[in-house]
């Protein structure tokens, strides 16, 4: 028998891919969007879906989305490392999750996955991989989109006290194709386009949408009510990864290691360079506090208990580079 499946966040990069996913089984799958969201993501799956206008910020128009539904994947929230969007991440990604975790609760839906972020989980300050158990961190870095998706977790956790039968997932950073707004996408366009003369001083742990999304249905089929799921997979400098990029593209290499101290001192040079499209907009020093760190990660509990697989990061690279050079999405 089909069920009722919503997402929310489904013209993102994460969302979109799952939708893609989900419409090829017989399930019946809504998206929740806004009547001024682009579709772009999702132009070739918009005939096997069904339209549900309405905000996560707003309850009333969150619970006619959620009424009826038999499942929810929970995608959408904003992702944001500078601080010029502050005022934006809390509505979004903590009274969007409320929403969302509540009306589902009034209404009777079985099951919600709640997609969050590695940030919730913390930073390996002594480089060794965190896991789900791992104590909260990121609150050092002074990051407001860290501290957001950790609210929307606590929100999660009070939700399940009450009866919700939910499942936490936490993507790493996450590549591949159907990244159309560049979110980590950024860095091979920007090593392609010769616009980072420098790469950032920690690591990340690194992982393909389309992993991310096969392990998000099996949350949904058998994650354990409450818990949460770390995706993940190789944990890799930038260095290690800008060389890969540059492999992988025919780009020149990154030659030099770009500490956060140095970036304070530059900030007025790199402003300006930003302004004439001459360097990445990666280069903001929120983005380079957080890029200074290592952000790794042990995924070990996801591929026990999801199935979750693993391949070779570059894999993913050149997957995101074909699809973009496909579709000549790298020549502005």
């Amino acid at each position: 028998m089909s069920k009722k499946i919503l997402v929310t966040g489904a013209t993102g990069f994460i969302g979109s891919r799952l939708v893609e996913k989900l419409v090829s089984s017989p399930d019946q799958i809504f998206v929740l969007v806004r009547k001024t969201s682009d579709l772009t993501a999702l132009s070739g799956v918009v005939d096997k879906i069904r339209l549900v206008y309405g905000d996560i910020t707003d309850r009333a128009s969150v619970d006619a989305a959620v009424k009826g539904m038999d499942l929810v994947y929970h995608t959408a929230g904003i992702t944001y490392m500078g601080d010029r969007k502050n005022d934006q991440l809390y509505p979004i990604n903590v009274t969007g999750a409320r929403n969302i975790l509540h009306s589902s609760l009034a209404a009777g839906v079985e099951r919600v996955v709640h997609v969050s972020s590695i940030s919730a989980v913390g930073v390996a300050f002594q480089g060794k991989p965190l896991d789900e158990k791992s104590p909260w961190n990121f609150d050092v870095l002074g990051l407001e989109y860290a501290r957001t998706k950790h609210l929307a977790e606590i929100e999660v956790a009070e939700a399940v006290k009450q009866g919700l039968d939910c499942v936490i997932v936490n993507p790493a950073f996450v590549f591949g194709a159907g990244d159309v707004n560049f979110n980590a996408g950024r860095m091979i366009k920007d090593i392609y386009r010769k616009r980072l003369p420098c790469y950032p001083t920690g690591g990340i742990c690194v992982v393909d949408v389309d992993i991310v999304t096969e392990t998000i249905v099996a949350a949904m089929e058998k994650g354990r009510s409450g818990e949460r799921y770390i995706i993940g997979g190789d944990n890799v400098t930038y260095k290690q990864l800008v060389d890969t990029i540059a492999r992988v593209t025919g780009a020149p290499r990154v030659l030099f290691p770009f500490p956060f101290w140095l970036g304070k001192l530059l900030k007025p040079v790199i402003d300006t360079l930003k302004e004439k499209g001459l360097v990445s907009k990666l280069f903001n020093l929120s983005m380079f506090r957080v890029a200074s760190e290592l952000l790794y990660f042990d995924s070990s509990k996801a591929e026990r208990e999801l199935g979750m697989k693993r391949e070779p990061y570059e894999n993913c690279m050149r997957k995101a580079f074909e699809w973009y050079r496909e579709r000549n999405m790298l020549d502005d």
